[in-house]
């Protein structure tokens, strides 16, 4: 398996795997590769990799800024990674989220928030922080990690306005 930044020949083949990724998620409104569109297309997508087997896309993995008290504190958000459902459970998503925060910490990001399930991310070490509030989901879906020794700040998180574009 190979990790790389995304290309612009690879558009189509994300979409579809991340359609195909959240086909059948059960907290997925299936918008989330609608939601990477609007965000490359308002170059708000910070760090796009893909995962290739034999060069085909299997498996991409999206972090764009986030704003905490509408401030930009270098902080960004994992959303999505996805995996090709026949690919699932083979690590790829794995290897996509360790890539993906090496190269936000050689961006100097202080930290990255997701909402996902609390049993996968806690590998990765994102935990549950009362600090940073996401008020649209429960709390314990809402995790954070940092990237360097600083504090994990105090505030409401907001995602780019792309994401309310599903």
């Amino acid at each position: 398996m190979k990790i790389r930044a995304e290309q612009p020949t690879d558009e189509k083949a994300i979409e579809e795997v991340i359609k195909s990724a959240f086909e059948h998620h059960p907290h997925s409104n299936q918008t989330e590769h609608q939601i990477v569109n609007a965000l490359r297309h308002a170059n708000a997508l910070s760090l796009s990799l893909v995962a290739l087997l034999e060069d085909r896309v299997v498996g991409h993995i999206a972090f764009s800024k986030v704003q905490i008290n509408g401030k930009d504190l270098s902080w960004y958000g994992l959303a999505p990674v996805s995996v090709l459902p026949a690919f699932q459970n083979q690590g790829i998503g794995s290897a996509l989220i360790r890539e993906g925060l090496q190269q936000l910490k050689a961006l100097n990001a202080r930290g990255c928030v997701l909402v996902g399930e609390p049993e996968y991310y806690v590998r990765f070490g994102f935990t549950h922080s009362d600090s940073l509030v996401y008020e649209e989901i429960p709390e314990e879906y809402f995790m954070s990690k940092t990237l360097t020794d600083m504090a994990i700040p105090n505030g409401v998180v907001k995602y780019h306005k792309a994401f309310n574009s599903g």
